[in-house]
Formats: structure tokens, sequence, C-alpha cells
């Protein structure tokens, strides 16, 4: 275990939790929007900064973002210094004139006494705040049918040449990780849509939910050497099979 201070209040951690898993830990709350606890830190929305110095450093401090800094024995960490509050209402302000009518931007904004953008409000609103979450996602279950596109103010995330990604399994995870819920998307028991692409659904043959696309099962039988059919069950009959089987091993012993 480390042993650290946020905001002047004692924190003990694993070693190789983050600062901001020390922060978390203890009910100190560090404002974040590329952070997920299924992905790997990445630091890209540059929100959940603070400033750390320990006793040797004789009064030095740095900025880090905590969702990847180290806690460290003897690390004394700021969340609300000057500087970092001034930095964190910059990148605010940027992401209120790219997303003005986003309600999770609105919201950060507000709690750090922003109510409107000093820069010029983007023509065409949009609620993607380009942190990274879904294009990771997407890479880490290993399709990688979108990623981010061209530079600048015109930055998006897109399938390829903006068409149906013929990569993209239906799984979802893509929409299910964005903050702002700003990737549309339709399902149902039939048929599944997202980024322009159709998929056909399979339903459980015992509770005849439809639980998974047939792209999905056909991307995780390859991938795992598993027949498909596995996967035509849902998760929760799954679970009930197995405990029926425990039941009757019980049973029998």
């Amino acid at each position: 275990m480390v042993t650290l201070t946020i905001d002047g209040r004692v924190a003990k951690v694993p070693a190789g939790a983050t600062v901001l898993d020390a922060a978390r830990a203890i009910g100190v709350r560090i404002p974040t929007l590329c952070q997920h606890e299924a992905l790997e830190p990445w630091g890209g929305c540059r929100l959940c900064l603070v400033d750390v110095t320990k006793k040797e450093w004789r009064g030095w401090q740095k900025m880090v973002v905590s969702c990847m800094f180290p806690a460290e024995d003897g690390l004394a960490v700021a969340t609300a210094t000057e500087r970092v509050v001034a930095t964190r209402k910059v990148v605010l302000d940027l992401l209120l004139a790219r997303c003005p009518d986003t309600p999770l931007v609105q919201r950060l904004a507000h709690e750090h006494g922003i109510e409107r953008t000093s820069y010029q409000p983007n023509p065409e609103p949009t609620d993607c705040v380009l942190c990274g979450l879904c294009t990771r996602v997407c890479d880490s279950i290993g399709v990688s049918a979108i990623a981010t596109v061209d530079r600048g103010a015109g930055k998006e995330v897109a399938p390829p040449f903006h068409q149906p990604p013929p990569d993209c399994i239906g799984c979802l995870a893509c929409a299910e990780v964005c903050p702002t819920d700003c990737i549309p998307y339709q399902t149902s028991d039939s048929a599944r849509s997202i980024w322009g692409k159709t998929f056909t659904m399979v339903r459980c043959p015992h509770c005849g939910r439809a639980h998974i696309t047939r792209e999905q099962a056909a991307f995780y039988a390859g991938r795992g050497g598993v027949p498909e059919s596995y996967f035509e069950t849902c998760d929760a009959c799954k679970r009930t099979q197995m405990a029926k089987t425990f039941t009757s091993l019980s049973a029998v012993r």
C-alpha cells in the first residue's frame, strides 16, 4: 500500500493505483471525460489535472493528469489550485464552444463558473467531445471499425469514408461508453442499426431475448475458437443452465 494526501486528506491505495484512483477512494471528485474503468488511461481531455508535490521537492509543484500519474508514498495532491482551475476553465470554455447544446458540457462548465463560451460557438453544434472512448473501446475489442478523422475544428469520429463500416459487428460498445450519448443507434428483437449498418439479431432459443448480432457471434467465435452456436443462448439462460448443472451434481454427491 502507498500513502498520500489529497487536499489534506490521507489516502491509502494499492501500489499501481493512480492519483485519480486514490481520490475516488476517499470521495474526492476530480472531473473527467475520457476516463473509463474498462479502458487504459489516456489523458486526452485534460480535465483531471491536479498539482502534485513532495516534501523533498522543497515547494516545487508540477501539474499532472491524475488518471495517469501513479500514486506514490509522500505525494501531496491539490485538486483545485488556482492554476489547475484556470486550466480546466480553458478546456471547458473550448468544449462549450464546440458543444454549446450538450448537457454534460454545460453542467461541467457551470460548475466552473462558465455560463457562455468566450469563443465563437460552433455553427454546427455537436455532442461529440472527442474524448476518444468510442474509438478506444472499438480498438480494444479488436474491431477498429471507427476512428478520428480530419484535424482542427473539423475533427470527428467516423467510419472509413463515412460509409457503413465493413468491420463493425454492431456490439454497441462505442455507444455504451460515450459520455454524452451522441452515437445514435436503433435496436429491436429483429434488427439493430448503427453507423449506417444494419444487423440481424440472434434470439435466445430458451427465453426468446434478442441479445447479440450475427456478426458479433461470428466474431467472438472466430477469435476464441468457440462454436458460434454457443453464443445463441443469452448469458442469463447460460447462468440458469449452469446453476441447474451444479445443483444436480450436488444432489448426486
